[in-house]
């Protein structure tokens, strides 16, 4: 068995969750979010893809539905002592498999938490657990139960969260040397996802973005791969990952003949950062940092070019994304806590101009002042003449 925690925090984090179910009235809950499983247990795979369920009474008493391939993933990588398969064939149905699970637990006629807001949870898997337990027990959305508990970190979980912020700093390193005239992207994804993995690092919930020429004002992965002009601007998001748990980053950095205006959204773009990071101190709230970040742009003449979210959460997060709850976003009422991982991102996209500028890094939300769990300066890799 390899846990990557003791198994205090474990049981710490078991209890914490059963407290929390039995303040909302809730008998057991369904957990499909890996997330869940994860933080809960240990339990890591990519099998969640396929109907897994790990069911947790309000007593603390779990169990997981899974099936074979994942019989000794469980066993190896988490704690869970009762585990259950279920056999694929023609006509099957796992919520049978489950209401058995449910049956044993005696959970028929309770209420029963489930995380619907899950990608291990398809939308037609969905409508057969609802179908198959209609009449079975009463069914409640409970997708944040345990995102709220996962948002605060442990100790434990901020030693890993410093570690992805050094493997994030040491991927712009490798970065960096490459980039010039003639480079191919290939080769500095390559640097970059080797500077993690060679650190002990993981794959991070999502792929690596990079995008040059007008490719650079996206903000997702997409495939293909070209070679950097003389004159050029090259957009990276990128994050540091350790056990799972994400430090992101984000850059547009260009190359050659630097045009005025890009020079100015990347002054835009860094006091937006900065002043959004000084908002980052426990009673403000998520919708107060958005506010930040949107006075900034918006005094800047940059309404129309910025995002309507300006970052996230980050934890242990599962592929397709590494976005956790909750967002940056106008009027989020969330307030910061102490232990709290946040990647602040500034994206300006002016698709009239074809040009862009990002800034992004990763802050811990202290007692004070945050930490940036990034030690790289914000280095926009030009000459900045500040007026």
């Amino acid at each position: 068995m390899a846990l990557h925690f003791t198994a205090e925090e474990f049981s710490g984090r078991v209890a914490r969750t059963c407290e929390a179910m039995q303040q909302a009235g809730l008998d057991a809950l369904l957990c499909f979010r890996q997330e869940s499983m994860y933080w809960l247990t240990g339990f890591d795979t990519f099998g969640y893809v396929f109907f897994q369920c790990l069911v947790l009474r309000a007593d603390g008493r779990m169990a997981l539905l899974t099936r074979a391939p994942d019989l000794r993933q469980a066993q190896l990588t988490s704690n869970i002592e009762d585990i259950r398969i279920w056999v694929d064939r023609e006509g099957g149905n796992p919520v049978d498999d489950l209401k058995a699970v449910l049956d044993d637990f005696g959970l028929a006629n309770q209420r029963l938490g489930v995380e619907y807001e899950a990608y291990g949870l398809t939308a037609r898997n969905g409508r057969r657990l609802d179908e198959g337990l209609a009449n079975y027990a009463r069914l409640e959305d409970a997708s944040t139960l345990v995102s709220r508990l996962r948002v605060v970190k442990s100790p434990a979980e901020i030693e890993y969260v410093r570690r992805a912020g050094e493997l994030g700093d040491d991927a712009l390193a490798a970065a960096w040397p490459l980039i010039r005239p003639g480079a191919f992207e290939g080769d500095i994804l390559a640097a970059m996802q080797g500077a993690v993995f060679s650190g002990g690092g993981d794959y991070s919930g999502n792929e690596f973005i990079i995008g040059s020429g007008n490719h650079a004002l996206l903000c997702r992965y997409q495939t293909g791969r070209r070679h950097l002009d003389a004159d050029d601007q090259l957009t990276l998001e990128w994050a540091g990952v350790y056990h799972r748990y994400h430090a992101a980053m984000m850059r547009t950095i260009a190359i050659g003949d630097v045009p005025q205006r890009q020079k100015d959204l990347y002054r835009a773009a860094r006091d937006a950062l900065l002043a959004v990071e000084e908002r980052l101190v426990p009673g403000n709230t998520y919708g107060e940092a958005f506010a930040a970040h949107a006075d900034v742009m918006d005094r800047a003449g940059l309404q129309n070019h910025r995002l309507n979210a300006c970052g996230y959460s980050l934890g242990t997060t599962f592929a397709p994304n590494w976005m956790d709850w909750p967002m940056l976003y106008s009027g989020n009422p969330v307030e910061f806590e102490p232990g709290m991982t946040v990647f602040c991102h500034m994206i300006i996209a002016d698709s009239d101009a074809g040009l862009a500028m990002t800034l992004g890094r990763t802050s811990l939300v202290t007692d004070g002042q945050p930490e940036c769990l990034s030690k790289a300066p914000l280095d926009p890799g030009f000459s900045i003449e500040e007026t």
